[in-house]
């Protein structure tokens, strides 16, 4: 999404991964996420950008399995992962080796529905 008049100033990272929203739905979970939880969500991002490939807190940061392991994005089939950002709140996230992007698909202080 482009930014318009009156959305926040939002700056890439100068060492580390980009962070991209890939949907509508992620825009709108991401800023009710920070609503909710604004140091856990502030910690998310830091570790996206940091190493979105992080094995070392398996409970916190994981690949998803079986039919949501992968998602196909322009193209191409990319990895899907997902952040627990509160005991409910869940990012999931597409990760792009080529481009060094992590695209957000999903963002909510709910824990989705098709996991469970």
């Amino acid at each position: 999404m482009s930014p318009k008049k009156g959305d926040r100033v939002s700056v890439p990272p100068l060492t580390g991964w980009n962070v991209d929203f890939g949907t509508t739905e992620a825009v709108t979970g991401w800023e009710d996420l920070c609503r909710a939880a604004l140091s856990s969500a502030h910690r998310c991002l830091d570790a996206l950008r940091a190493d979105p490939l992080c094995r070392a807190n398996w409970s916190r940061q994981h690949r998803l399995r079986g039919r949501h392991a992968t998602k196909e994005w322009k193209g191409s089939c990319l990895e899907q992962w997902e952040y627990e950002v509160t005991s409910g709140g869940r990012v999931r996230y597409l990760v792009s080796e080529e481009t060094a992007t992590v695209i957000l698909v999903y963002a909510s202080p709910r824990h989705p529905k098709d996991t469970e």
